[in-house]
């Protein structure tokens, strides 16, 4: 039995290094449907698609319960009716120990800061890894490892824990298995979809980060005033299964599957193909003659392959495949990479300081519960997917992923302005501006996390080395990642000190304006490019007399 399923598997082109349920399923349809036809790269781009998708939403479904919980964990305990026993002087009595002191916003900020400085951290290291290892086996351990840590938190309500240091450790711990989802999920998607146009592809992708953190504030909000163990413990259990269900089924591949993926498409940085160049026009009197310019002419230079300058498209670039994984400094080299790094730095910290304040922020200014300030922050999220789709649309069709960002960041302080001001005003007019924010927030912030990165693993100055994928992926997002750390906690000790959250505000719109502020020097690339495609897809018009 095993040797037929072996041929079976082998008649197939699927190798012993698929997984094991593609190997199943190609034996059922083999021995259900013999004759069945159909595009078996599409299919496996398409399944890669949805597994990665989820995958990653899991991710983003363990990070937002500790967000919401915020609410419970220290709140204002004059408006609820204390238990018998409880000291009249105790203004503490409804919040979990040890965060019921007047400075609990700054232990729920090194909460945040635990996390996500570990993410940062190890985010450098485990881009390394994921181009060394099998990203399935990657991916699986990284989601289990989470779900477990996630269970922790949850399980120190359960077991009375109020020890800082338990929540500490297994921030930390959550943050380094969560370093394992980005450059692993990344570089899969990379390997399978080639240089084809990624903005929009990756732009409707990256909306599992909006829907995990849409879920995962639903599932917390759920169980928040109740028990808020179990908003830790169902996030943690799908994720669980999600991660055996990605080590059955999930080919990170094209040739563990036997297929290859062709990654050299035409570049977008000119319209036409090269056998398609405009012709010079030459007036001789009242006649007219075409001159294709050859690049093998003996008075013309000779052809070289595009150099990598700023200058050069960032989406649509030609790559060779083939190659071994690239050293960081190398992966540091490649133009473009520090600037999108340090722009994400500032957009990442806008975005998490929401993604972990959010809530908090509109039980403080509104009078709505916990569960529905959870249920409204999700508006925001909502505005996420949106500005994804919308980005890596504007960048497929400019091929200007650096003006896209611009125009997002440019956009976006004036809205946080006026959420700060007008948010609380009422309750559709804070719905419309959280959306209108998400949009402008995320926007740039997925762009440059998903397509920008991936194009720029496949940067033509790596000279043919295709594998940088998951470590440029690092670098970006670890980068970012560190502004994510510093925010939450930036924010915690802000609106605790000050009293106030305008501050916080000012704080996230200064930082808006130095993102954009970083991306001007590739975005004036950029123009100048556009400048000279236009100058030469112009005819050159000669008049001789």
């Amino acid at each position: 039995m095993l040797r037929k399923l072996l041929s079976c598997v082998k008649m197939s082109g699927v190798s012993r290094d698929a997984p094991v349920g593609v190997q199943g399923l190609q034996k059922l349809s083999s021995w259900m449907c013999p004759r069945l036809q159909f595009n078996r790269l599409r299919c496996y781009q398409a399944s890669v698609l949805v597994l990665t998708y989820f995958t990653y939403m899991t991710y983003h479904l363990t990070r937002k319960p500790i967000s919401v919980v915020k609410s419970v964990l220290h709140q204002n305990c004059s408006g609820l009716t204390p238990p018998p026993g409880v000291r009249p002087a105790d203004d503490q009595w409804c919040n979990w120990a040890p965060f019921d002191t007047s400075d609990a916003n700054t232990l729920l900020g090194t909460l945040d800061s635990a996390f996500l400085f570990s993410y940062a951290g190890a985010m450098f290291v485990s881009g390394m890894i994921a181009e060394r290892v099998d990203l399935r086996y990657f991916l699986s351990l990284g989601m289990l490892s989470s779900a477990v840590f996630c269970y922790l938190f949850g399980l120190g309500r359960t077991l009375n824990v109020h020890d800082i240091s338990f929540y500490l450790l297994v921030q930390a711990g959550a943050g380094v298995a969560q370093t394992t989802g980005w450059p692993g999920t990344v570089a899969i998607v990379g390997k399978w979809f080639g240089n084809a146009k990624k903005g929009l592809i990756f732009g409707l992708w990256n909306s599992h980060t909006s829907l995990g953190n849409i879920l995962g504030t639903l599932m917390a909000a759920e169980y928040v005033e109740s028990d808020w163990a179990l908003s830790f413990v169902y996030p943690a259990l799908v994720m669980g299964a999600m991660g055996f269900v990605v080590f059955l089924f999930l080919a990170p591949d094209p040739r563990h599957v036997g297929l290859n993926v062709d990654r050299c498409s035409p570049s977008r940085q000119t319209h036409r193909s090269d056998s398609e160049e405009e012709p010079s026009q030459v007036i001789v009197g009242d006649q007219a003659a075409s001159l294709r310019p050859s690049r093998h002419s003996a008075n013309s230079a000779p052809y070289q392959e595009d150099s990598a300058t700023e200058a050069t498209a960032l989406l649509g670039r030609r790559a060779s495949a083939g190659g071994g994984a690239v050293s960081l400094t190398r992966a540091l080299a490649i133009p473009g990479v520090v600037d999108f790094s340090l722009s994400l730095f500032f957009a990442k910290l806008v975005s998490y300081t929401f993604l972990y304040w959010l809530p908090l922020y509109i039980n403080s200014s509104t009078h709505l519960t916990p569960k529905q300030s959870g249920e409204l922050s999700t508006a925001f999220d909502v505005g996420g997917v949106v500005g994804a789709a919308l980005a890596g649309l504007l960048a497929d069709y400019a091929s200007c992923p650096a003006l896209v960002c611009a125009g997002f960041y440019a956009l976006c302080a004036p809205v946080l302005l006026a959420y700060q001001t007008w948010g609380a005003a009422s309750y559709a007019l804070n719905v419309s501006l959280l959306v209108l924010a998400g949009t402008l927030v995320n926007g740039p912030y997925a762009l440059i996390t998903t397509a920008v990165s991936a194009e720029l693993g496949t940067h033509s100055s790596l000279a043919g080395d295709g594998r940088a994928l998951a470590t440029v992926t690092a670098i970006i997002d670890g980068t970012g990642s560190i502004g994510a750390a510093v925010g939450p906690m930036l924010a915690g000790v802000v609106s605790g000190r000050a009293g106030s959250w305008c501050y916080v505000f000012y704080m996230l719109i200064a930082c808006d304006v130095l993102a954009l502020l970083l991306l001007l020097r590739v975005a004036s690339s950029e123009v100048s490019r556009i400048r000279q495609e236009r100058r030469l897809a112009s005819p050159r018009v000669v008049r001789i007399e």
